[in-house]
């Protein structure tokens, strides 16, 4: 692979597998623009090599994915301006790991929130560390689930379960998550990325095309999912520039409570 240069995430490969390591960890890998575009930009070259045949998502740290990075958000909504929706951002990653044509594993190690569970939903198969978290937390923000999450959710865990974690925006240990079927295993932290390898290891014994095609055939059902995206973001434009969405942001920098008074 003639990879470009990434900082904000590590690309490495192991025979037919390439793991994907989102690395910003003092930020528990929240999604900034430098994240975000080097994701989609690793994601359109592990799919542009036929050679490889399994794909491995994971955090460094302590977290695989805390979602998009609040932090850079508080001043464009002070300033009363809708985030940008130009080019390819955080919301359209779901759509692209569930188009690449290989089989991606989310090794989930940490906090999966917000875009971040969306990321694991839209891997093909999740296997968590015993110290995963899950939270459909959008609700917190004063946001709906984007990123796709609210159309893969329901379909991988049902519809209460989804309702549950959409509305309450809680957050979820591993064993509640494999009792629902939001991960497929839930193995010690220190087999984590073990146990995921061996995973893709088996699936690139394989014959490829075959396997790539099955990716394929098991979506068929869920073609729509990037007609969602839109809903989503016509969904949130209520929420857009008010004051309870500016302080959803501002409670979480400042490590307090929110109070929100519905304007």
């Amino acid at each position: 692979m003639g990879s470009p240069i990434y900082e904000a995430l590590r690309l490495e490969r192991a025979g037919h597998v390439v793991t994907i390591t989102l690395n910003r960890p003092e930020r528990l890998n929240a999604l900034n623009p430098a994240l975000t575009g080097e994701l989609h930009a690793a994601l359109d070259e592990v799919a542009a090599e036929s050679d490889i045949r399994a794909v491995i998502l994971t955090g460094a740290g302590r977290g695989f994915c805390s979602g998009a990075d609040v932090g850079q958000q508080l001043a464009a909504l002070e300033g009363q301006r809708a985030p940008s929706r130009s080019g390819r951002g955080v919301t359209e990653l779901g759509p692209h790991l569930r188009r690449i044509p290989q089989p991606v594993i989310a090794a989930v190690n940490g906090a999966a929130t917000g875009a971040g569970l969306s990321l694991a939903l839209a891997s093909d198969i999740r296997v968590a560390s015993e110290e995963a978290r899950f939270s459909c937390i959008f609700v917190k923000r004063a946001l709906v689930p984007d990123t796709g999450a609210s159309y893969m959710l329901p379909r991988l865990v049902g519809h209460g379960i989804a309702m549950e974690m959409a509305l309450t925006g809680n957050i979820y240990d591993a064993q509640w998550a494999l009792k629902v079927g939001l991960v497929n295993r839930v193995v010690p932290a220190d087999r984590l990325m073990e146990e995921a390898l061996a995973l893709a290891r088996g699936i690139a014994a394989n014959p490829p095309i075959t396997v790539r095609s099955t990716k394929q055939l098991l979506y068929q059902v869920d073609q729509a999912l990037e007609e969602i995206l839109p809903q989503e973001t016509a969904a949130n434009l209520p929420s857009v520039g008010t004051e309870d969405r500016a302080e959803a942001v501002r409670s979480f920098l400042e490590k307090r409570p929110p109070v929100y008074k519905g304007r």
